[in-house]
């Protein structure tokens, strides 16, 4: 399943380059970053080949009164056409845009959005009033084509933001088209709008996600996950201010089975401590296999802040469910648990990964201990490290004897590394 803002830079790829999304389809393991950069290359390369034609029409407008010019072009003019010299035209004429958008009809203007420059929407979002801009994004919304509204949202001003937030009541669409947004600040500014404006949207918003569909909450989670922590932590409150532990519930199912384990764990890091708390304290988690499916859903995740907000949570779960945590730890595929310590030093996660571990009996440990007695010896090393910094905690004692088996020292390592170095034996050390 491709995350949002992936799919609405392929989508606006392949609207540049007047193909089908599906000729495109195999471009989507280049990553949303790529996919824009590429998207907006694309675009400035369209765009600059039709400039001179673009000039032309931009000198007409002074000449040829609006009043006489708006009802032929769209009689006369594609909504293409015009959505790409509108770029231009703004640019060149910002009064005689503003004056264009409010004498354009509606549903036209709607039908020009997707073929703006994208290099142009925020000029023109800046510089338009924003009554019929509003109008327009109503129109795009009630289409359901929220990957053209998604940049709009994107290039918005704040003026424009504020009167989104007056004048768009269509709260499921603002959410999605929000999620296709590439700008992370962009979003975090809507957010932020949305939080501290005065219609103070954000409750009923979140209680539209909580009640909505499966895609509407993984849009929501995946705005969650780009924006700035302070917003998302008051973001956080309403949700487990509002939510019950049934729509909670069914939240963190469908991050697990709508693959975004990795947006939910990042809300976990997120939460202040009593919002974090409450999410803990849900009966969802007292089953571990829920735990197991979000341990697994970050498999090969290399990004601290979803283990670290993944951890948090574990930690925070009743202590007599230590035993089967740890257990379900041990039931992991081998590669899980060898790079347990590679994400418990990337985001601090020691003291809470030891006491899970340390609640596990003989068979859990010496399973845990057996993985962490083959990686690397660097690796080795460090959670020998970790390990005597517990010395002291008897319950640890069979994973750390199966470690310090075969560990060194830290200084041991140097030494060899540096010996290597020196003499690139292939077979005089273990490879890193």
């Amino acid at each position: 399943m491709t995350d949002p803002v992936t799919r609405a830079q392929l989508i606006l790829l392949a609207r540049t380059l007047h193909v089908p999304p599906e000729r495109l389809a195999h471009l989507e393991r280049l990553g949303a970053r790529n996919l824009h950069e590429l998207q907006q290359r694309m675009a400035a390369i369209v765009f600059d080949q039709h400039a001179e034609t673009f000039k032309r029409i931009s000198r007409l407008v002074p000449i040829i009164p609006l009043g006489i010019s708006m009802p032929l072009v769209q009689k006369l003019v594609p909504p293409a056409l015009t959505g790409r010299a509108a770029g231009a035209v703004g640019v060149d004429h910002p009064k005689k845009a503003a004056e264009t958008v409010a004498l354009l009809g509606i549903g036209y203007a709607a039908d020009c959005a997707p073929y703006l420059d994208p290099r142009t929407v925020g000029e023109l979002a800046d510089i338009a009033p924003p009554e019929p801009i509003v109008q327009i994004v109503n129109e795009v919304l009630r289409r359901r084509d929220y990957i053209t509204a998604g940049p709009f949202l994107g290039y918005a001003s704040p003026r424009l933001i504020e009167a989104v937030e007056r004048g768009v009541p269509d709260d499921e669409g603002l959410i999605f088209s929000a999620s296709f947004a590439f700008s992370t600040s962009a979003l975090t500014s809507v957010l932020r709008q949305l939080l501290n404006g005065p219609a103070r949207r954000m409750p009923r918003m979140i209680q539209t996600v909580l009640h909505g569909s499966p895609e509407l909450r993984l849009a929501a989670l995946s705005i969650f996950a780009r924006c700035d922590t302070d917003v998302v932590a008051d973001v956080g409150d309403i949700v487990l201010g509002v939510g019950t532990p049934a729509l909670l519930g069914n939240l963190v199912t469908t991050a697990i089975h709508g693959r975004a384990v990795r947006d939910m764990a990042v809300f976990f890091d997120t939460l202040r401590p009593p919002a974090l708390a409450a999410m803990a304290a849900l009966p969802i988690f007292t089953d571990t296999a829920v735990a197991a499916a979000l341990l697994q859903g970050l498999e090969g995740c290399s990004d601290p802040a979803p283990w670290r907000g993944l951890f948090a949570l574990l930690a925070l779960l009743d202590p007599a469910m230590r035993p089967a945590l740890a257990d379900m730890l041990a039931q992991q595929s081998d590669a899980t648990i060898a790079a347990l310590p590679s994400h418990a030093t990337e985001a601090d996660l020691w003291p809470v990964l030891l006491e899970i571990i340390a609640a596990g009996d003989h068979s859990v440990q010496a399973r845990i201990g057996s993985r962490w007695a083959m990686l690397p010896p660097e690796r080795r090393a460090g959670v020998q490290w970790h390990l005597d910094e517990r010395s002291e905690d008897p319950r640890l004692t069979t994973v750390a004897g199966a470690v310090a088996a075969s560990s060194v020292s830290v200084e041991e390592v140097f030494f060899r590394r540096r010996q290597l170095g020196r003499r690139r034996g292939a077979d005089s050390w273990d490879a890193v």
